[in-house]
């Protein structure tokens, strides 16, 4: 009787172990499989993604403000260059169809990435809208992976040329005061307006467009993220040249909210000096000095006088050669509006 038992529970303790090997091996097959369904259905989703991409070669990406545009009136227009750089050239286009005027940045093939690699930056871009910044209408690829970006026209052309050619205005403090603010406002908007944040990154006089009444518009934000890295990196250098390099760039990586900093200060020493910015010149760094050098540019009641030097001490600021001294884009908004209210009161 006792062997019977025994018997029993040796037979029901193997159909157990059985039973417990069986729905391992079951759930092991389960598991695996559906991680290769998963694999296959994520390669799946990858593979629609670039025929999606790839289709989008020949067609034209359209944004608010380019809902009329066509591929035909865009590669039809015919155009005027009125700017060049190391990655392309910057046209004013007229479409004939609809009678209207655009600029047509046209980015070399041999200085971009993949259109597969930079179509989330485009969607980005494309959705961008703030007073103060060139909105993007619309993206074209064509069959050979050159890229067109579809912007509005500025006919007071850009800020470089304002102040190359101010007659005059460039010496108002009103004037100065409301190119300032507008450069920063839309530079805050890229800074924290954003979900996802973007660095300006080739911030600088040549890249800010003039519309009715003075009112600024900041361009080229996100370029450098479309380019490949030799060409970005020409960027960087480009800017050395111009004088729009802060010290510690040196890679296009190496780019951050403090390097479009630095390049508002610059621009902002532009429109007080009259002066091109020049990283050579030991003065930028010497806030008596440099402020006193733009004093003497300036014919001015007292009032104007004392903020002249407000803003030449904060574009100074800005200019710092540690990143870490120079104040974020929260605080120079601040600033401007401290400034244009004790004015105010002085008033």
């Amino acid at each position: 009787m006792q062997a019977r038992h025994k018997l029993i529970l040796i037979v029901t303790l193997s159909c157990s172990f059985a039973l417990c090997i069986v729905v391992a091996l079951v759930y092991l097959i389960y598991v695996c499989k559906r991680k290769w369904c998963l694999k296959n259905e994520t390669w799946d989703k990858e593979s629609n993604f670039e025929v999606e991409e790839v289709e989008t070669k020949g067609e034209l990406i359209k944004f608010e403000g380019g809902q009329d545009l066509t591929s035909l009136d865009i590669l039809d227009a015919p155009g005027e260059v009125i700017g060049k750089s190391s990655y392309g050239t910057l046209y004013r286009a007229n479409l004939v169809t609809s009678d209207s005027v655009v600029v047509l940045r046209f980015l070399r093939p041999a200085c971009t990435r993949d259109v597969q690699d930079v179509m989330h930056v485009v969607q980005l871009l494309g959705l961008i809208r703030h007073p103060n910044l060139v909105p993007l209408c619309g993206f074209y690829v064509g069959s050979r992976s050159e890229k067109l970006l579809v912007h509005p026209f500025y006919r007071r052309g850009n800020l470089a040329q304002f102040i190359k050619d101010g007659n005059g205005e460039l010496h108002k403090w009103r004037v100065i005061y409301e190119i300032t603010v507008g450069i920063a406002k839309g530079l805050h908007h890229l800074h924290t307006g954003l979900q996802k944040p973007i660095i300006h990154g080739n911030l600088k006089s040549k890249n800010i467009f003039l519309g009715q009444n003075r009112q600024p518009f900041v361009s080229d934000f996100g370029i450098h993220l479309l380019l490949n890295t030799s060409a970005a990196q020409e960027m960087v250098e480009d800017a050395a040249v111009e004088g729009y390099k802060p010290p510690e760039l040196i890679k296009p990586e190496n780019a951050s909210f403090e390097t479009d900093i630095f390049n508002f200060g610059v621009i902002l020493l532009e429109l007080l000096g009259d002066k091109k910015p020049n990283n050579n010149d030991k003065q930028i760094h010497d806030q008596e000095t440099r402020s006193n050098a733009i004093l003497d540019n300036w014919i001015m009641d007292p009032v104007d006088e004392e903020n002249i030097m407000k803003l030449s001490q904060l574009a100074i600021a800005c200019c710092s050669p540690l990143p870490s001294f120079r104040p974020d884009i929260k605080y120079i908004c601040k600033k401007l509006q401290d400034i244009v209210s004790c004015r105010s009161e002085s008033r």
